[in-house]
């Protein structure tokens, strides 16, 4: 792929107008070289394994992702094989990936694809927006990965590259701001297709090299124009970026009755699910949040299941 090192038409804001088009092609031509081998970047993928792996990746590495993607692709290879079985099968499959109830999420688009699209990944982003459990982020980067779109994708790695090359600052917002919105899509190429692999390029840079931690700043192919970088690599002086716990929090507990419940091919009686952690309050909490979510259905007699419906 060439790469232009001049956009045909100006940026939108003065930042775009200094910073992107120098940014493009090392960042490009580093992805080009660096960029790793993950099966939803292959073609065979398509669209459906590149919104798989969308749902899957959020707040979940890569290495964990890995097993559980292609167990999934290989039992449901497009969206109307998933939407023919049960929400708890794809509970089931999730495993341990953690925030299942992007399982139920998934299994709600695989249903909409089915009904509304013909089976087929839609794609127009406003379409994609449509769809049951899809945000701005997965329709951009669903639409973008997939059908090589110009959209924005800001996950957290570009909005940490960004926020070190482009503002200067060691770390971005805690959530994603309007300001951060229009300082992507001011970087945005002008041509669609290198819109496109810019999205990919700058997502893997944060991955890879600007990491939250431990960044190797001697490989990254834009150090010399890095403002943080510049600027002495200052220390965050925002608000406390926010923490990671997970021990003893109901999310381990819902982890522990999620886990009984798809071991089990039957109903599972309350005293089994009571034996998975020790504190009665926060095990019934963790239960009825399962249960309000639609991850755990309810059963006469006391038993409980994954959803049928």
């Amino acid at each position: 792929m060439t790469v232009p090192t001049k956009s045909p038409h100006p940026m939108n804001s003065p930042v775009g107008e200094a910073l992107g088009e120098p940014l493009h092609a090392p960042v490009i031509d580093w992805f080009d070289e660096h960029a790793r081998d993950l099966p939803w970047r292959r073609p065979e993928a398509g669209p459906w394994g590149v919104m798989v792996s969308e749902f899957m990746l959020q707040q979940t590495p890569v290495n964990r992702v890995l097993p559980v993607y292609e167990q999934w692709l290989a039992r449901w290879p497009r969206p109307a094989s998933l939407a023919a079985e049960a929400p708890g099968e794809a509970v089931r499959a999730w495993g341990r990936l953690g925030y299942p109830r992007r399982a139920l999420r998934l299994h709600g688009a695989a249903v909409a694809i089915t009904e509304r699209h013909g089976g087929d990944v839609p794609t127009g982003h406003a379409q994609l927006l449509a769809l049951p459990g899809i945000g701005e982020y997965t329709a951009a980067a669903v639409a973008s990965f997939a059908y090589g779109q110009r959209h924005a994708v800001l996950d957290t790695n570009v909005r940490r590259v960004f926020a070190r090359a482009v503002t200067g600052v060691q770390y971005p917002p805690n959530a994603t701001t309007a300001a951060e919105r229009k300082l992507a899509r001011s970087l945005l190429p002008e041509d669609e297709g290198i819109a496109a692999r810019w999205a990919a390029a700058s997502m893997e840079l944060g991955a890879l090299v600007c990491t939250a931690r431990n960044e190797t700043c001697q490989r990254c192919p834009i150090a010399a124009q890095c403002a943080w970088r510049l600027a002495g690599k200052p220390e965050h002086d925002g608000p406390p970026r926010r923490g990671q716990t997970y021990a003893g929090t109901d999310r381990q507990v819902r982890g522990r009755l999620l886990a009984v419940l798809r071991e089990a091919h039957v109903p599972v009686p309350q005293a089994a699910l009571d034996r998975v952690w020790h504190e009665p309050v926060q095990r019934a909490r963790a239960l009825d949040g399962l249960v309000a979510d639609g991850l755990v259905e309810p059963l006469p007699g006391g038993l409980y299941r994954l959803p049928l419906t």
